[in-house]
């Protein structure tokens, strides 16, 4: 069996049926994390020794009913992971090992789920590249001359590449969809407070939320299924029912309405990336959805909205990293303000610095007004803009990315150029609302192309049966040059 391309339901059934055992499949995936690690870089830390301890364990059992029994995962490095060490794609966390694991962690192995390793991201999850890492980047299986998308790459890839079936990412403002679409396969966000974000390193906190690789989307629901729910270590998650989303994933989607805002398409979009994404709609249309246009008015002000909240959040979450407690502390400091100083200075890279000042300053005495408070004045009408256009449709289509994965170092040197990779996507954090992308089409360049859905609140099911039925109308059936197999 060629695991690096199979989907969970058939390794479930082929563990189950003792066609192929769990260490089998928990072997291979860490063969081949460690023989494209040199390559792709897409992992910081591979647990061969845990990975296997817990596949002889439901070897041993007889007993592998659970819904993620003996399936591989890899898990982004800003999540607690017992035992394994937590970088964040930083220096300054030092060897800092979690003694405790995300509750997301604590469902997955509860499911069963077989934790293979810790991968890559940009710092402190602050990228849409994936460059930032200290770690050094991490590459594109389409072409690693190419950035994977961040700053969840490192799972991207793993995915893309048949490494695993599914992984754990984190998105800000993009970080899993922006990933799934330059990788070619999918990623889900879930609506704020759907997955709770205890034992995730904050970046911005009303932001933040984990999300999920996989390379169908029904493998994203049989993740979602068990990482989602309230949680009391998390107070921002709802108390909202879990449902069964695979079970929810069939059936036609006659009727469905699918909302297009016009006014997104224009100036920056890539050629190619339109034409795909206009045949992923016209797609939608064949199947008897309605296509109906909509308006988000306040959308052109996303990345300025985005870029003061989300850096405003950081520069408080980032203040805890000090050298005091744990993680990196500079030497030969002989004053307390000269040790912070320079351990901020020399632990943290280039880009989180500059988010960190950034954020400082919106948050100042004189600013805060001009700049903050306008910030979250104009997230309120996104996200009124949002359900007025809910009232009219089912899921809102836009592009993922403006342009398929660029080469790496393209756009190191200017800022603001990086930024406008989150266009697309930061609305969906800024109004808390859940969005998937589904791989659509392939640049003339071989590159992968995605589409994303947006949904209102905790309509999951809705997005996954709408990508699932998009799958099946029109499979992606290509794969990266890089491959396990």
């Amino acid at each position: 069996m060629n695991f690096s391309e199979t989907d969970i339901e058939t390794l479930r059934h082929a563990i189950l049926q003792r066609e192929t055992t769990t260490r089998a499949v928990v072997e291979s995936s860490i063969n081949a994390a460690e023989k494209l690690n040199d390559t792709l870089n897409a992992f910081l830390q591979i647990d061969r020794a845990g990975a296997l301890r817990r596949a002889d364990e439901i070897d041993a059992s007889g007993d592998a009913k659970q819904s993620l029994a003996g399936v591989p995962i890899a898990i982004k490095d800003n999540i607690c992971v017992r035992g394994l060490q937590t970088s964040c794609g930083s220096r300054i966390l030092g060897p800092y090992h979690a003694p405790y694991n995300a509750t997301a962690i604590e469902r997955l192995n509860a499911a069963g789920a077989i934790i293979i390793g810790k991968t890559n991201c940009d710092e402190f999850a602050m990228g849409s590249s994936n460059e930032n890492s200290a770690f050094g980047p991490v590459r594109n299986p389409w072409d690693t001359e190419r950035v994977p998308g961040g700053s969840s790459g490192g799972s991207a890839a793993a995915v893309a590449s048949g490494i695993v079936p599914v992984a754990l990412g984190s998105e800000t403002g993009g970080s899993v969809r922006q990933p799934a679409s330059l990788c070619g396969i999918v990623g889900l966000k879930p609506t704020y407070g759907r997955v709770s974000r205890y034992g995730l390193v904050a970046f911005g906190s009303s932001l933040d939320q984990i999300g999920i690789f996989g390379r169908n989307a029904r493998d994203v629901a049989e993740v979602l299924k068990v990482i989602a729910g309230r949680d009391e270590h998390d107070s921002t998650t709802a108390d909202v029912p879990v449902p069964d989303y695979t079970s929810e994933i069939g059936g036609d989607i006659k009727g469905a309405r699918i909302g297009v805002p016009r006014d997104l398409f224009g100036e920056g979009l890539d050629e190619e990336v339109r034409a795909s994404v206009e045949n992923a709609i016209e797609a939608y249309r064949d199947l008897g959805a309605e296509i109906v246009e909509v308006e988000l008015p306040h959308a052109k002000y996303c990345i300025a909205v985005y870029y003061i909240i989300a850096t405003a959040e950081a520069s408080s979450n980032l203040a805890r990293y000090d050298g005091v407690r744990y993680g990196f502390r500079a030497e030969e400091s002989n004053e307390l303000r000269s040790m912070y100083r320079r351990t901020r200075d020399e632990g943290f890279g280039a880009e989180v610095k500059r988010r960190i000042m950034l954020g400082t300053y919106v948050l100042s005495s004189g600013y805060y007004d001009a700049y903050y408070r306008k910030a979250q004045q104009v997230r309120t009408l996104i996200r009124e803009d949002f359900l007025k256009a809910f009232e009219k449709c089912d899921a809102i289509a836009t592009p993922t990315t403006p342009t398929p994965a660029f080469k790496i170092g393209e756009k190191t040197d200017d800022p603001l150029a990086m930024y406008l990779n989150d266009i697309y996507t930061c609305t969906a954090n800024l109004a808390s609302i859940p969005g998937i992308s589904i791989p659509c089409g392939l640049s003339n360049d071989g590159l992968p192309i995605g589409f994303q859905l947006m949904g209102t609140y905790w309509s999951e099911s809705n997005l996954l049966r709408l990508a699932h039925a998009f799958e099946q109308a029109q499979p992606f059936t290509e794969r990266p040059r890089i491959t396990a197999h």
